[in-house]
């Protein structure tokens, strides 16, 4: 079998409807909007939620809850992720971000104490919990604020 013979299943495919493009077409003049009202005109419709008048599904339900907009987002990572540095290194921000562990836009880094760890790393200006820093200075880290 070569890559020209191969074809999509009968009945797969279909053509895509191509309205406007005259009379003959079976689309043609209208192009499948009627002849008047609101939605055959350029432009019109109604906007996204519009109930037609009756009261809005957004506006029936109750609101609850409230958001903090300025709320920080810690970027999560865990003691046992930190087996893939040398002994040694000094791990940050950036450091953190080359080894692939933080990807996407945070306003900080937290370290927590999942896993183990046997080499002694450096670490710098992140978010530390109680049993990461027990675990990092057993193995003879250190930590910096």
């Amino acid at each position: 079998m070569k890559l020209y013979e191969l074809s999509p299943a009968p009945g797969s495919t279909k053509a895509r409807k191509r309205i406007g493009r005259g009379v003959a077409s079976g689309q043609g003049t209208t192009a499948g909007r009627g002849y008047n009202g609101q939605n055959s005109r350029s432009g019109g419709g109604t906007r996204p939620g519009y109930e037609g008048g009756q009261m809005p599904i957004h506006r029936r339900l109750p609101k609850r809850g409230f958001t903090n907009i300025f709320k920080k987002r810690y970027s999560i990572i865990n003691v046992k992720d930190l087996s893939r540095f040398e002994s040694g290194a000094v791990v940050d921000e950036l450091a953190l971000v080359k080894a692939g562990l933080v990807k996407g836009r945070y306003d900080g880094i937290k370290l927590l104490g999942e896993g183990d760890i046997d080499i002694a790393l450096t670490i710098k200006s992140c978010k530390i919990s109680e049993t990461a820093k027990e675990k990092i200075t057993k193995a003879g880290g250190t930590i910096e604020a």
